[in-house]
């Protein structure tokens, strides 16, 4: 797998973002690749899960970033979900702009020091932390946290993202489980962030979802949108690289949820 990416020519461009202009309650999200997204309200900046790499050790990035950090705006809020490298990458997080909050699982601090955040907060599952009118919730995932062999320590989850009346559901990595449904009806996101990437043997769904079951998590949440990440950037597992977009598209439109759907372009901003 690694060898085949190692000679499997790069795709996608890196573009120069044009975000919108915002009213009070509009959001716009930009998603860079992989499971990093940007989140604008016109008063907060968001980044979650951060990666521009090219390379991550012997594995190849096959697509380009949506957009170099250095067109990223000031960033108020970084949420990490976990430590893998993919999901907590130091280089990027040091190339973040102005960078002042950052909001990761229990454990994950101490891989936060000398990256330039002003505050770092750790959370268990179902705890929030607020500044100002914002919120955001640590919510479970089906995953596992450690970055080396001997740190089972550290914990893993997604977020929910709370301001000017909007909820944003960030899912992390995650297998199917039926916390999903616990999460909809406890805090009711309308914007769902789902991977639906490296599934592919199926011994790899014991931490990670298909589109199938991307669809039924979005089912359990009742949310209004459904955003796909985790695909078609790193070579993680052996299903094709366009094989979950596919796969999605087909299983929406035969379940009637195809105007649910928001696949977005890495690099350009949208509305919700």
């Amino acid at each position: 797998m690694v060898w085949k990416a190692f000679f499997t020519p790069r795709s996608g461009s890196t573009k120069v973002p044009r975000f919108p202009t915002l009213k009070d309650s509009e959001l716009a999200l930009t998603w860079i690749g992989h499971a990093s997204f940007l989140l604008q309200f016109t008063d907060l900046n968001v980044i979650i899960d951060p990666n521009f790499a090219n390379w991550l050790f012997l594995l190849k990035r096959l697509k380009r970033p949506g957009l170099h950090a250095r067109d990223l705006p000031p960033i108020d809020l970084v949420l990490l979900t976990h430590a893998h490298f993919d999901h907590f990458h130091k280089p990027s997080l040091r190339k973040l702009p102005s960078t002042k909050i950052a909001v990761l699982p229990w454990g994950c601090g101490s891989l936060a020091k000398s990256l330039g955040f002003e505050r770092v907060v750790e959370l268990q599952w179902w705890e929030s932390f607020g500044h100002g009118d914002w919120k955001v919730t640590l919510v479970p995932g089906k995953h596992w946290g450690a970055r080396t062999l001997r740190d089972g320590h550290r914990g893993w989850g997604g977020y929910v993202l709370e301001h000017r009346g909007r909820r944003i559901y960030h899912a992390g990595d995650s297998a199917y489980f039926d916390g999903f449904k616990e999460i909809g009806t406890r805090l009711k996101p309308e914007v769902a962030l789902l991977p639906i990437g490296a599934y592919f043997p199926d011994s790899f769904r014991h931490t990670h979802m298909g589109p199938d079951e991307a669809v039924k998590a979005f089912r359990d949440l009742r949310a209004d949108w459904l955003v796909p990440m985790h695909y078609g950037t790193f070579k993680l597992s052996f299903e094709e690289m366009d094989e979950p977009e596919r796969w999605l598209r087909e299983l929406t439109e035969t379940e009637k949820l195809t105007k649910h759907l928001r696949v977005l372009e890495e690099g350009v901003p949208e509305k919700f």
